[in-house]
């Protein structure tokens, strides 16, 4: 593309992208654009392979951002689920750089799960405290051990990690409305966040499963919880997050795991995770099973998960799916 074609191009047609995305060796289904006064030049074809010359330029010129086509967006989110643990997890990389890349690409899916998946009548004061308590647990996350620990879960099951995400997003969309301060939100908030990092000790093959699990298998992941908790020992997370860490599987008629709790044992901030857990599973496509539709997931909630699920919490966020004010 030449610099005078490139000013034709509408900047909202591009996205930014770190560069920290484009390692040595790897290549992209996208073509890869910079940006200049006059516009967005092409950097690199679709198919190119990135080199160490590639990164070298682009450092020498302060370039921290490359931009790709809207279009191909789903080419890059590919691409992103591919690399983005590897990346997280290369020590050669500044911690700066690794920890950017991971604000940036949390946010990308926050944002996602608002504009796809909450009502768009919802306050813009709700929204954007939702958003603030959510962007700050993701900058906790960027601190040398805590980026370290979620990159081992990227790495190890990406999709575990922007389901996480999103279990972030709808817990504290209902907590937020519960009057709680603003530090105890943000500790819920990373109870959400790495609630299921302990299926970084679960072997993969099993995560992916398309079919019903063995006993030993199921016992494998029902130990999550627990191996969760052991991951987050060199964080400091307070209590109410390792307690939704620990118990987002409780269920209050005792049927849950790893201890069986019942109704009055599990914390208002354990059951809104739980809530968050389960509709977000349910209207996702799982390996086992399609995604349900939002309506089809509440009725099942309701109907068939009554005496599991605190129903009050279960209300209050069915008020928030469907656009109501819930203070």
């Amino acid at each position: 593309m030449t610099q005078a074609s490139a000013a034709q191009q509408d900047p909202s047609e591009f996205f930014a992208v770190p560069t920290t995305m484009l390692l040595p060796d790897m290549s992209g289904s996208f073509g890869v654009y910079i940006r200049q006064e006059k516009g967005f030049v092409l950097y690199a074809h679709e198919g190119e392979q990135f080199t160490p010359r590639h990164r070298l330029q682009l450092r020498a010129h302060g370039v921290e951002h490359i931009y790709v086509h809207r279009a191909q967006h789903p080419l890059y989110r590919e691409h992103r689920e591919l690399y983005l643990g590897r990346i997280l997890s290369d020590e050669t990389i500044p911690l700066p750089e690794r920890a950017r890349l991971f604000y940036a690409t949390s946010t990308e899916i926050v944002q996602e799960v608002f504009e796809r998946k909450l009502p768009r009548s919802l306050k813009r004061a709700t929204f954007d405290r939702i958003l603030a308590l959510v962007t700050e647990g993701i900058s906790f996350l960027t601190l040398e051990n805590s980026l370290k620990t979620v990159a081992s879960l990227v790495a190890h099951d990406y999709h575990t990690y922007s389901h996480s995400l999103h279990v972030f997003v709808y817990s504290q969309a209902i907590l937020q409305s519960y009057g709680f301060d603003e530090e105890s939100l943000v500790q819920f908030g990373l109870g959400a966040m790495l609630h299921d990092i302990g299926k970084t000790f679960v072997n993969p093959d099993i995560l992916a499963k398309p079919g019903a699990l063995s006993l030993e298998e199921r016992i494998e992941v029902n130990r999550h919880p627990v191996f969760g908790v052991g991951a987050c020992t060199l964080m400091p997370l307070s209590q109410d997050a390792i307690n939704c860490i620990l118990f987002h599987h409780e269920k209050l008629d005792g049927t849950g795991y790893p201890c069986g709790l019942t109704s009055g044992e599990i914390p208002l901030p354990v059951r809104a995770i739980t809530i968050a857990d389960i509709y977000d599973a349910l209207t996702s496509n799982r390996p086992y099973a399609p995604a349900m539709n939002a309506f089809q997931v509440l009725r099942l909630m309701m109907n068939e998960m009554r005496e599991q699920i605190d129903l009050n919490i279960f209300k209050r966020f069915v008020m928030i799916l469907s656009g109501a004010n819930v203070v």
